[in-house]
C-alpha cells in the first residue's frame, strides 16, 4: 500500500473509522474516500455496487456497523442482525467483484462463547453458546469473518478480519440509551458530579449537547432530575446533605478489557501496511498454505478456520473497579451502587492478543491514561458542541 493508494473507509465517522482516518492522514495517505450514511446506504445492494463501480477503491476498511450497548443489543435484536449482515454482505462481495487488493473487516470479541476459556484465543470461536443479550450482533460478525475467510480460500482474495476488544476514545457514543459501558459511565459520573456540585449550568450544557430521551437543557430542574434518576443518578432525599448517588447495572463483578480506539486504528493500519491473509495463517507454513489452497480448489478440503485476529491489551478489570477509577478521575464524592436485578452480560471477556503480538504490534495506551484522555475529550466535546449551537 503506497501513499497514493485509493482507500475507502466505511464508517469514517465512527469511533474506529475516524481514528483510522486520522492515522492514515497523519502518515501521509492522500487518497482516502468515504461517504456518510446519508450519502451511501450500505444496506442497499445497488447503491453499494454503484459506489464501487464509480470509485474503484484499491483498499477497503469495513468499520461501518450498527452498534450499541447491552440495552440496545437486547432491545433491537432484529435490526442488529439484519443491518449488520446487509452491510457486510454488500461491501465484502463488491470488494471481491471489483478486485480490491486488501480488505480489513472489523468485528468484535462478542463473537466468542459466553463461557469461553479465558483469555480467549481465536480458536475458541463456535465452541459453545453465545451471550444471549448480544447474540444477533455476534452472529452477524461471525458471518462476516467467515465470509472473508471463505472468499480468501475460494477466490484468493486478501481479506483480513480483526476482532477488537471493548473500545473507547475520541468520537465515542455518549448517548445513554445506546452507549457502551465505559463512555456511559464517564457521562453518568460527570453528570453526578455536576449534580453534587449543584452546577446546573454544566448539567444544562451537557443535556443541550446530547439530549437524554428528548430532554435537553431547556427542561425544568424537575424534568432533568427525573431523567437523570431513570439512568441511576439521584439525590438522596433522606440525607440532610442531599448527597448524590449513582446506581449502575449489574453486580459490578463482570470483568472487561478496554482498548484505546487510536491504538486500535494503529493496529489496523499496521496490518494494512505490513501483513496479508497468508501471514495470519500462522499455524501453516508457506508451503502448507499453497498445498492446502490447491486441495481446496480440487475439492479436497482441509480445515482452514479461525484465521481472524484478536486486537486487545490482554488485561482486564471489574466493572466496579472501572467505576472507581473514573470516579477518582472526575472527582465525584458520592456513592456508586449496583442494581443486581439488572443483567451482567458475560462475566469475563479477556482476549489473548498473542497472534497480533507475533505479527509485530502491541498497544501503547493503558487504561488509566486512556480514561484521563477520554474525560478530557468529553468535556471538550460539550464546549465545542455548545459553541457550535451558539454560533449557529
Amino acid at each position: 500500500m503506497d501513499k497514493n493508494s485509493k482507500i475507502y473507509i466505511a464508517g469514517h465517522r465512527g469511533l474506529v473509522g475516524s481514528a483510522i482516518k486520522k492515522n492514515l492522514e497523519a502518515k501521509g495517505y492522500t487518497h482516502i474516500v468515504y461517504r456518510t450514511s446519508k450519502e451511501l446506504n450500505l444496506t442497499d445492494q445497488l447503491a453499494v455496487e454503484q459506489f464501487f463501480q464509480e470509485e474503484k477503491p484499491e483498499y477497503v476498511i469495513l468499520a461501518a456497523a450498527k452498534v450499541g450497548g447491552i440495552v440496545a443489543n437486547n432491545t433491537y435484536r432484529g435490526q442488529f442482525i439484519y443491518e449488520n449482515l446487509q452491510i457486510q454482505n454488500n461491501v465484502i462481495h463488491q470488494s471481491y467483484l471489483h478486485g480490491v487488493k486488501k480488505l480489513l473487516f472489523l468485528g468484535s470479541t462478542c463473537i466468542y462463547p459466553k463461557m469461553a476459556t479465558q483469555p480467549m484465543r481465536e480458536d475458541c470461536l463456535l465452541t459453545d453458546t453465545l451471550e444471549y443479550t448480544n447474540e444477533p450482533y455476534a452472529m452477524a460478525k461471525i458471518a462476516g469473518l467467515k465470509m472473508c475467510e471463505s472468499y480468501n480460500l475460494q477466490y484468493g482474495t486478501n481479506f483480513i478480519s480483526v476482532m477488537p476488544t471493548n473500545l473507547y476514545g475520541p468520537n465515542d457514543n455518549f448517548n445513554l440509551e445506546t452507549s457502551h459501558v465505559l463512555p456511559a459511565m464517564v457521562r453518568k459520573i460527570h453528570l453526578a458530579k455536576c449534580l453534587e456540585d449543584h452546577n446546573w449550568e454544566a448539567i444544562r450544557k451537557d443535556c443541550n449537547s446530547r439530549p437524554i430521551e428528548g430532554i435537553d437543557g431547556s427542561a425544568s430542574e424537575e424534568e432533568i432530575k427525573g431523567i437523570l434518576e431513570k439512568y441511576g443518578i439521584s439525590i438522596n432525599s433522606d440525607d440532610s446533605q442531599n448527597a448524590v448517588s449513582l446506581a449502575l447495572w449489574g453486580t459490578g463483578k463482570p470483568m472487561r478489557e478496554f482498548l484505546w480506539s487510536e491504538d486500535m486504528a494503529d493496529a489496523c493500519v499496521f496490518l494494512l501496511e505490513n501483513r496479508n491473509f497468508n501471514d495470519v495463517m500462522n499455524s501453516l507454513n508457506s508451503s502448507e498454505i499453497c498445498d492446502n489452497l490447491n486441495k481446496i480448489r480440487t475439492n479436497s478440503h482441509p480445515e482452514v478456520r479461525n484465521r481472524h485476529i484478536n486486537i486487545g491489551t490482554g488485561k482486564d478489570i471489574t466493572i466496579k473497579d472501572l467505576s472507581l477509577i473514573i470516579q477518582e478521575e472526575i472527582g465525584f464524592k458520592g456513592t456508586i451502587t449496583f442494581d443486581t436485578e439488572k443483567p451482567d452480560g458475560t462475566m469475563r471477556k479477556l482476549t489473548d492478543p498473542s497472534k497480533i503480538h507475533e505479527l509485530g504490534w502491541k498497544h501503547k495506551i493503558d487504561l488509566r491514561e486512556g480514561i484521563k484522555l477520554m474525560y478530557q475529550h468529553y468535556v471538550h466535546s460539550i464546549k465545542r458542541m455548545q459553541h457550535s449551537v451558539v454560533s449557529s
